[in-house]
């Protein structure tokens, strides 16, 4: 028997364009000799559809498309496991999470994930209830047992503290063949992960393990694909390709398929996620073209390249909007970008006159107060309104270019370079953004060198440079993933050793400082396991274990 793993990339939410590419989808897995074809979780609503789920008319769209996706099945000669949601009939939850077994023109089977997560990007018992009960099927003289993404993350022969009590599969009837219809978000380095997990698994359970993953992106998660097989002897047997749809026939009885290659460096994999992430946002949101602003530093410079990559460079529009503080070579590193780039246009707006006009609009309320961090950021506000007019003039949508060390310490400005309806590499330390740009260049140069081998400036200020408020990028970064992804305390991290406790005091004091920002950023797409939008979930008003002093909440602009 050969069966066909299909990574498929629906649109949340498009329940019947997405019903209509399954239904393709398994024409040409019986095309290519299939008799089974396994789709991700949650294939019919996409993944995660969140709150739509709690509009029944939804809930019962989903249903219908199912049992109609079934019956136009049945002509195919083809069995399929496809993932959907549908109402629970009993206690508990309003919804399923369900994987559907559709054989000669019906579903047969059904069956219930049943470890639902609730942490990180996820909030599955928000909206359904656990299934209690194991479904093997059998096809062709073959038992198939079915789980959905979550089911198999528990095994304790891998992991050393499962998060859950109990493991589906354990004393689970017996079965040939383990299937597993998932939904995992990408991080970087994350498909290693899963490969020795399933390989583990597969090993474990003495079966061959199926891993079906959605491919593609939905607002700031993105899905990496790469479903795949392992055999009985933890061996893989055959692997899809990376961040795009495919399908990977498997042939059960010479445990055979073909493995597609993939690069595993965090490099190719960020660049190859954010790029997906910047096409599907604008695709499935009907968006043809972006705008957003090069100043000659690398932020924005790389944010540029990945869009180009994504949207084709026609479709990119930068603004250069150079102050009396902005020095030549910004705006020619910014120019030169452009050229080797080959963005669709390019445009340069002087911002001195909109800065003198503010400056007279507010000399009789400032009176003789010195200038400050204020009037930097009006010059930020300044171009985040040009960016919004472009943006609105032309029908394109404006990219945001600031990083996480950035976003993460508040050294930005609300209503200014925040504008914008994606931020594209708001999850990438700055240390990472120079890392990345080294590695576009490494068969010829599309980053300007100037542009990586000058000292950051945000260059609202004579000779302002980043490290004028922050602590250096290296240290600012090291400091931030303890504080943020590792769990540790100031206070932990400060006796530690390691980094000097002042500075990671002031470190997270402008952390717990900066969340209201966040609060209003553009949504940030997710390649680390912690990223800010809906993984992160810290109040505002709080005694924090960041900073235990007052939070500064008035203070809107690019200075921490």
């Amino acid at each position: 028997m050969k069966v066909a793993l299909v990574q498929m990339n629906p649109k949340v939410g498009d329940i019947q364009g997405n019903s209509r590419k399954a239904l393709q989808a398994v024409r040409e897995a019986r095309a290519r000799g299939a008799e089974l074809a396994v789709f991700p979780e949650l294939t019919l609503t996409g993944y995660p559809p969140r709150d739509l789920l709690l509009y029944p008319s939804f809930v019962r769209e989903a249903e219908e498309s199912a049992g109609r996706l079934a019956r136009e099945l049945g002509d195919l000669d083809i069995a399929a496991v496809v993932g959907s949601v549908g109402f629970n009939r009993g206690k508990g939850r309003p919804l399923r999470n369900l994987a559907l077994v559709m054989e000669e023109g019906e579903i047969r089977h059904s069956y219930a994930k049943r470890l639902l997560p609730t942490y990180d990007v996820f909030d599955e018992a928000r909206y359904f209830e656990a299934g209690d009960a194991p479904l093997v099927f059998t096809l062709g003289g073959t038992r198939f047992a079915v789980t959905v993404c979550e089911d198999v993350w528990n095994d304790e022969a891998y992991w050393p503290a499962p998060l859950y009590r109990a493991d589906p599969l354990e004393g689970h009837p017996p079965f040939d063949v383990l299937l597993n219809l998932s939904a995992s978000p990408f991080s970087v380095g994350k498909q290693r992960l899963r490969e020795d997990m399933l390989s583990s698994l597969a090993r474990h359970r003495q079966a061959i393990t199926l891993y079906v993953n959605q491919a593609g992106a939905n607002d700031e998660l993105i899905f990496d694909g790469r479903s795949s097989a392992f055999g009985p002897d933890g061996g893989m047997l055959a692997r899809a390709g990376g961040f795009a749809e495919d399908m990977a026939v498997v042939d059960l009885a010479s445990a055979g398929g073909s493995v597609a290659p993939d690069d595993l460096g965090p490099e190719s994999e960020t660049w190859r996620a954010l790029g997906l992430g910047v096409r599907d946002y604008c695709e499935k949101n009907g968006i043809r073209s972006v705008c957003l602003g090069l100043s000659g530093g690398i932020d924005s410079a790389l944010t540029a390249a990945i869009a180009a990559d994504a949207m084709g460079a026609e479709n990119v529009h930068g603004l250069v909007m150079p102050s009396p503080y902005s020095s030549g070579h910004s705006v020619r590193d910014a120019e030169d970008l452009a050229a080797n780039l080959k963005l669709g246009r390019l445009d340069t707006v002087q911002i001195q006159d909109a800065m003198e006009a503010f400056g007279g609009m507010l000399a009789p309320v400032f009176g003789s107060l010195p200038p400050d961090a204020t009037e930097e950021n009006i010059q930020a506000r300044i171009r985040g309104n040009l960016l919004m007019a472009v943006a609105n003039k032309f029908g394109r949508m404006l990219l945001t270019t600031g990083n996480k060390s950035e976003i993460s310490v508040g050294y930005c400005t609300i209503y200014g370079d925040m504008c914008g309806a994606l931020a594209v590499i708001g999850d990438m330390y700055k240390t990472e953004v120079f890392r990345l740009c080294r590695w576009i260049n490494r068969d010829g140069v599309v980053i300007p060198e100037s542009t990586i081998t000058k000292p950051p400036s945000a260059e609202l200020k004579p000779g302002q440079t980043d490290q004028d408020s922050l602590p250096p990028y290296d240290e600012l970064d090291a400091i931030l993933r303890e504080l943020l992804e590792r769990r540790r305390s100031p206070q932990e991290l400060a006796a530690a050793g390691g980094f000097d406790p002042k500075t990671v005091m002031r470190v997270a004091g402008l952390v717990r400082a900066a969340e209201f920002k966040r609060r209003q950023a553009a949504p940030v797409l997710r390649i680390t396991g912690q990223a800010f939008g809906v993984g992160w979930r810290m109040p505002i008003a709080c005694r924090s274990v960041f900073s235990q002093g007052p939070v500064p909440v008035s203070g809107t602009g690019a200075q921490p």
